[in-house]
């Protein structure tokens, strides 16, 4: 079943599908002002499906004034260029990640995998992306001033800079690649990982925060119970 153009999470927070059958989303805080700021942009083909979304919000691409990336990789930050071409937002993402955003290439992979080394032997050329304009770059603990406060948890594994993002006003996590939650709640594609073992450890905070609803960069959101079923995936995948 094909995804609707957006879903609203909260009065300031939608998850716009920016791929097929929510395989990967892009997230849209709605300001009080009305403008809008975007967590991660998909891929560069991602354009249209953002553009719908906001539009099914009744907003538009001019309406977005900041971009927030929760990590360097091709499926997030890959569509940056693009929108910040089309909207001149402020970028940013953790000052980690930031040397490979604007070099337009993702950061090396765990090697333990037979995918990870081949990602690696491709080098920055066969994982690339389009240079990203960062404008700001931000550290753990941070609160952002996205909606009210947007608070940065850093997650390294995925990515050495990855992030997740707490909502603060509305209790919407937004998990990043930590964990990902299509068809079921789950670990991230082994080989796209910098550190798998470090990605599954500190996935452990996600358990810790206070909120509401849990929101994927990868597959749908969950608005019932969400802390305890986030805690339990955690707890069981210790067990496997």
């Amino acid at each position: 079943m094909a995804s609707q153009p957006a879903y609203q999470l909260t009065p300031q927070v939608w998850r716009i599908p920016a791929g097929p059958f929510d395989f990967v989303n892009s997230f849209a805080i709605v300001e009080d002002d009305g403008r809008v700021s975007l967590v991660d942009t998909g891929m560069p083909s991602s354009a249209g499906r953002i553009e719908a979304g906001l539009k099914a919000m009744g907003k538009s691409v001019q309406d977005v004034h900041r971009i927030v990336l929760t990590h360097a990789h091709g499926d997030h930050a890959g569509g940056a260029a693009k929108l910040k071409e089309a909207t001149d937002a402020d970028i940013s993402i953790s000052a980690i990640d930031a040397p490979f955003a604007r070099g337009g290439y993702a950061p090396p992979r765990d090697g333990s995998t037979l995918g990870g080394k081949f990602l690696n032997l491709l080098g920055p050329k066969g994982n690339k992306f389009a240079k990203v304009i960062v404008g700001e770059e931000f550290a753990d603990g941070d609160v952002l001033p996205v909606g009210g406060g947007l608070r940065v948890v850093h997650t390294p594994g995925h990515t050495p800079g990855h992030v997740a993002l707490r909502h603060e006003a509305d209790g919407v996590l937004i998990t990043g690649d930590s964990i990902w939650n299509v068809r079921k709640m789950g670990w991230g594609v082994r080989a796209f990982c910098s550190d798998i073992k470090l990605n599954q450890k500190t996935a452990d905070v996600l358990g810790e925060l206070d909120y509401e609803i849990a929101a994927f960069t990868h597959g749908k959101h969950v608005t019932q119970n969400a802390r305890e079923t986030v805690r339990r995936f955690l707890k069981e995948a210790k067990r496997a």
